[in-house]
């Protein structure tokens, strides 16, 4: 399929988000007048799962509009959660382009930017919500949404081939405490003069039913904190400013005072306050205000609901905090839900809580936590207005794709399914994938950008499952060994096994069959040694693990 260079209109590509949870990642390209113009919206992190053990944080490639980055306006962020402005600080480099988003999003992304060393390269246009604006070619507006973060936007794309609903993350509450309702009069207006396609969240299509309200949940949290004795700790989402708040007046109202565990939500309170919300809440306690209050005194929020191994809440559980432990008659509560991929890690970190005697509360136990996305009937209401004629469910796995498809084409509109790198011609003509673009996924690994498939990585996944074996041995000037070699292989033999001893020996037969006229080059040398290295293991351990050679001249 090849796209014809000089057609003006408009085009949407995906290059992270679709067909997955997390690494949000679009793009829109406009052509018009022979001139060629792109839009970045949203560009976020994903968390490692299962299937990628040898990462902990992900990224999408942005190679295919690294390469035309000399043609990329901008980059508007819907909202201030990781898997929507996460990645900015390790992918901006790559992109070069000015960021337009809300005061609140704006915070938050300072302060990332800020660690990156890239505050005084990038620049950064604050958009007030419910706003218009234009990024290039790109006439834009804000529609402001209920999400589990302040200050979420729709954005539209006022196009001369039509207009498009990028909904972002969205919900229905009609009481979401902090922030404004979903702007469902701006929807409406819209859908009256006519949507060409809507871009919208798929992730909690599948839930039938409204959406329940946080201010609920702010009462389910009153009743339940304030019944509990000893020392307590609530685990949330750091960007949900209304559930901080919750937590925060709950603890208030039963005679506890709060401190924060974290650098994600102490650096959430600065950004939240310089925003003006947080305003009725006192200011949190550090870990060493807190050491004189009694544990019926005080109640921590505590970072780590998602299992990650170095939060805070992971190496309480371990028992390797610093100076906080749990133990018989406290109480975690998880107010907060598991992102797929992340269960198994979840469950360690509670079973290790339960295993000190920790009570654990999760939303199986109690109404702590509800969703910021919209269930089916939150998308059926949002269709009623809109009345957009093509639908594409993007933000979410394939199963809560076609259930917002169904619901789509229930409502009159039809319905494209994508993938990441699918590029989808919006107008003029067909609505219809015309080309596909290179997608991947890269790991952040210690600041660095790694892809996936790449030798790094591959060798590290190889190590996880196989092992490494290092050898190492000496020889003289004329390439002969001198004293045994030594053989280390940390998981997968023992120096005291029958076997090591028996895989030394025939490494060191091996290496005297090596030919003379390899001997004399080391490189030469290195390859046959670790070839023979390889066969001497395969036979005894039934593996293909990563061996390396050290060859040392004396």
């Amino acid at each position: 399929m090849n796209m014809t260079k000089e057609k003006d209109g408009l085009a949407f590509l995906p290059l992270g988000g679709t067909g997955e949870i997390g690494m949000n990642f679009n793009l829109y390209r406009l052509r018009q007048n022979g001139q060629e113009s792109w839009l970045a919206v949203d560009c976020g992190i994903g968390f490692s799962g299962n299937d990628t053990p040898e990462a902990d944080i992900l990224v999408a490639d942005p190679g295919y509009i690294e390469e035309r980055a000399q043609n990329l306006c901008g980059l508007v962020v819907t909202h201030a959660h990781e898997d929507h402005l996460g990645a900015i600080a390790y992918l901006w480099p790559r992109l070069q382009c000015p960021i337009y988003t809300t005061p609140f999003a704006a915070a938050v992304l300072r302060r990332k930017l800020g660690e990156a060393r890239l505050s005084n390269r990038v620049i950064l246009h604050v958009v007030r919500p419910g706003s218009y604006f234009d990024v290039g070619p790109f006439d834009l507006q804000f529609i402001p949404v209920t999400h589990s973060v302040v200050e979420a936007q729709s954005l539209v794309l006022h196009s001369p081939f039509g207009k498009v609903v990028h909904t972002g993350d969205w919900k229905i509450d009609t009481n979401p405490l902090v922030g404004p309702l979903t702007d469902f009069e701006a929807f409406k207006e819209l859908g009256q003069k006519g949507v060409l396609a809507m871009i919208g969240d798929s992730t909690n299509a599948l839930k039938e039913g409204p959406s329940e309200s946080e201010s609920e949940v702010r009462k389910s949290l009153f009743e339940l904190i304030g019944g509990l004795k000893g020392r307590v700790a609530v685990t949330c989402f750091a960007s949900n400013v209304a559930r901080i708040e919750s937590i925060a007046l709950a603890a208030q109202a039963s005679g506890r005072q709060v401190m924060i565990v974290g650098r994600s939500l102490k650096n959430l309170e600065i950004a939240a306050r310089e925003c003006g919300y947080l305003a009725d809440v006192p200011y949190f306690l550090t870990e060493q205000d807190a050491q004189d209050i009694t544990d019926d005194n005080l109640l921590m929020i505590v970072t780590g609901s998602q299992g990650e191994p170095r939060s805070a809440l992971s190496r309480i559980a371990a028992d390797v905090h610093q100076s906080i432990a749990f133990g018989e008659g406290d109480t975690v509560i998880y107010s907060s839900r598991v992102i797929p991929g992340n269960e198994q890690a979840v469950m360690n970190v509670q079973d290790n809580l339960t295993r000190r005697g920790v009570r654990v509360i999760t939303d199986r136990d109690a109404f702590v936590h509800t969703s910021g996305h919209a269930t089916s009937e939150d998308i059926r209401y949002l269709y009623s207005l809109v009345k957009p004629q093509y639908s594409i469910p993007t933000h979410g796995e394939w199963r809560h794709m076609t259930a917002h498809a169904a619901l789509a084409h229930e409502a009159g509109s039809e319905v494209v399914l994508l993938e990441d790198g699918d590029i989808l011609n919006l107008a003029p003509g067909k609505v219809e994938v015309i080309d596909t673009a290179p997608t991947g996924r890269w790991a952040v690994d210690a600041g660095r950008l790694l892809p996936l498939s790449g030798d790094v990585l591959s060798a590290r996944r190889r190590m996880l499952f196989n092992g490494m074996v290092l050898a190492s041995f000496a020889v003289d000037d004329e390439g002969y060994v001198i004293g045994e070699p030594r053989i280390s292989a940390p998981g997968l033999l023992d120096d005291q096994d029958p076997v090591t001893e028996r895989i030394k020996d025939e490494f060191a037969q091996a290496i005297d069959e090596i030919p003379d006229e390899l001997r004399q080059d080391d490189h030469a040398f290195h390859e046959a040694a670790c070839t023979a290295l390889r066969h001497a293991l395969g036979r005894k351990l039934q593996k293909r693990p990563l061996v390396d050679v050290h060859l040392l001249r004396v």
